[in-house]
């Protein structure tokens, strides 16, 4: 089937529109490639909603390669270069029949190739092309490792006594291209191993944090971070100097933090960028680094975590004409996400969308993105001023931060638009305090205000290593699940495998509490209620608080106890 058709198929199936497929044709002249890998490089789509449509389309399975393990001998039957080339892994065998996970299943050559070098019958799977290269890193392995990098690090420092900070110097380029580069400096294959590494354990950031006596680089994997490498102290500066260099930072300023961005170019054209926040302490300077990759970014609504009847709150909210949309919780807590699927869901060729950001972590085609600037004057507040004079449809705001963006926001609400923003509350209740302790008035916030989402994110257990266990009734009942409801509780937990790293768990998902602004809770806030009692009535017209979102999560085996508490309060009683 030709990439034509295969596009004309996502816009009938109204998986894609016309404008976005437009606009990945436009980007597959410019990159190569397959039609779908343009599309999740605009993302239009993640892979693994190309890989089940492709499954849909040609009648061929769809695996999710993070689910088992593949036998050591059958990948030594396809050689890891063809399988690098035309992204493939060999998956099982039986018999004489071999199967094979392929990002594109239709090359019938590629097919014929492998029945001949393997003298076996071939049968083709489909999967993500992402997963399919991690999985080639995975099985066939590099023979680099932390241990030789460093070791050959202190032999270069000892033969040419280079002074820190030097080493691995590059000239700066805005891409770095992360296949190139191999026989380079140990100070670079250390820097490369780190990132891919990060990749491979879908890392969402680095901390790279120098200390009186020790050295030490941690990953943040689902939330939680992992010590992974304590590299010897004397190695700080040159490898803070390299990622600096590749993050085009000034490497003689020690003493101010600076901010960038380092762009990587993988096999097969795909970018992944990294957001590079350098800190001043005691002991020299930390970097951390935010990992931005917009494959697996979802903008799939109903995969976020929403119950359906939450969900159907929340689309009712933002595909009201004008108001105010809320998204609140601590920072991590995926509110990014979140307001990203409803603009993505927005995003339509007779709306004007506005955003208003600090940072602007993905790029979203077809939406106005303004990067907030301190150097000129560009905050939130002058950056919404501007959006109203651009005839605006739909305006979303990083954050309201003070009563200056507060007003401009509220006021644009009141005017015909759809405002979303973000806030950092505890729950969806407190937000309103939040705003009323800012100085706004109470009608405006129920003039304003159509719906606050509070949201936290949850390790799920993971899928290939769950196993069931019992917990006390009075441990449920003390979560606060109802005496009649304990035995509906089917609990799981990870014992730890090779795909979850020996976590346990594999992946987040939302915990949700949707509160519409119903006209009761209008006259409370008139009448200066506390968040308690918003709360409770919020809770007698229906909301799902964030307990109670976490337990059915819990429930459905998805989470464990010690998740929920960590992530949710108990209820008022």
């Amino acid at each position: 089937m030709a990439a034509k058709k295969l596009g004309e198929l996502l816009v009938r199936e109204k998986i894609i529109n016309v404008t976005q497929l437009e606009a990945a044709k436009e980007e597959q002249k410019k990159a190569g490639g397959r039609i779908g890998a343009a599309l999740v490089r605009l993302g239009y789509m993640n892979e693994i909603q190309w890989a089940e449509f492709l499954s849909k389309q040609y009648q061929i399975p769809c695996i999710d390669l993070g689910s088992f393990e593949v036998d050591a001998e059958v990948l030594k039957l396809v050689p890891k270069e063809i399988c690098e080339k035309h992204c493939l892994i060999p998956v099982s065998k039986s018999g004489n029949t071999i199967v094979i996970a392929m990002a594109d299943p239709t090359n019938i050559f590629v097919k014929d190739d492998l029945s001949y070098i393997t003298r076996l019958r071939v049968e083709a799977v489909v999967a993500a092309e992402m997963a399919i290269q991690a999985a080639v890193e995975r099985y066939y392995g590099s023979k680099i490792s932390y241990e030789a990098i460093m070791t050959e690090m202190e032999r270069e420092e000892e033969k040419t006594a280079l002074k820190t900070g030097v080493v691995g110097q590059a000239e700066p380029s805005d891409i770095v291209d992360f296949d190139k580069g191999s026989d380079d400096a140990p100070v670079i294959k250390f820097v490369n191993l780190m990132l891919s590494e990060s990749m491979k354990t879908k890392t969402s950031d680095i901390h790279i944090e120098p200390y009186e006596k020790k050295f030490r680089i941690r990953f943040r994997i689902d939330g939680n971070l992992y010590e992974k490498v304590q590299p010897p102290p004397q190695m700080a500066a040159a490898i803070i100097s390299r990622i600096k260099i590749m993050s085009n930072l000034d490497i003689s300023e020690r003493r101010r933090p600076q901010d960038g961005r380092l762009k990587l170019k993988l096999k097969g054209g795909k970018e992944i960028d990294f957001r590079v926040s350098v800190l001043p302490t005691l002991f020299g300077e930390k970097i951390v680094l935010r990992l931005l990759d917009k494959s697996n970014l979802q903008l799939d609504m109903t995969k976020l975590g929403f119950d359906p009847h939450e969900l159907t709150k929340f689309q009712e909210a933002i595909h009201s004409p004008y108001g105010m949309v809320l998204i609140t919780g601590p920072t991590g807590s995926g509110k990014t996400t979140t307001i990203y699927s409803a603009l993505a869901e927005l995003n339509k060729s007779d709306v004007n969308i506005s955003t208003a950001e600090d940072p602007v972590e993905f790029n979203l085609e077809g939406i106005n993105q303004v990067q907030m600037n301190a150097e000129v004057d560009l905050n939130f507040a002058s950056a919404l001023r501007s959006f109203l004079r651009q005839d605006p449809d739909i305006v979303m705001v990083g954050e309201i931060r003070d009563y200056e963006t507060a007003e401009i926001a509220f006021k644009a609400a009141l005017t015909g638009h759809l405002v979303v923003s973000t806030l950092h509350t505890n729950d969806a209740p407190s937000t309103i305090n939040r705003l009323l302790n800012m100085g706004v008035e109470p009608f405006l916030v129920t003039s304003a205000v159509n719906l606050v989402v509070a949201q936290r994110l949850v390790r799920k257990v993971c899928e290939r290593c769950k196993v069931p266990y019992t917990a006390t009734p009075e441990t449920l009942l003390d979560l606060g699940v109802k005496p009649e409801e304990i035995d509906q509780y089917k609990l799981m937990k990870g014992e730890g495998c090779q795909t979850c790293n020996d976590i346990g768990f594999k992946g987040r998902i939302a915990i949700y509490e949707v509160m519409p602004v119903t006209e009761k809770l209008k006259q409370m806030i008139f009448q200066n209620a506390n968040q308690i009692d918003l709360k409770k009535t919020a809770v007698e017209e229906g909301m799902m608080t964030l307990r109670a979102s976490a337990l059915a999560k819990l429930k459905a085996g998805m989470t464990t106890i010690e998740e929920v508490l960590d992530n949710s309060a108990a209820d008022p009683v």
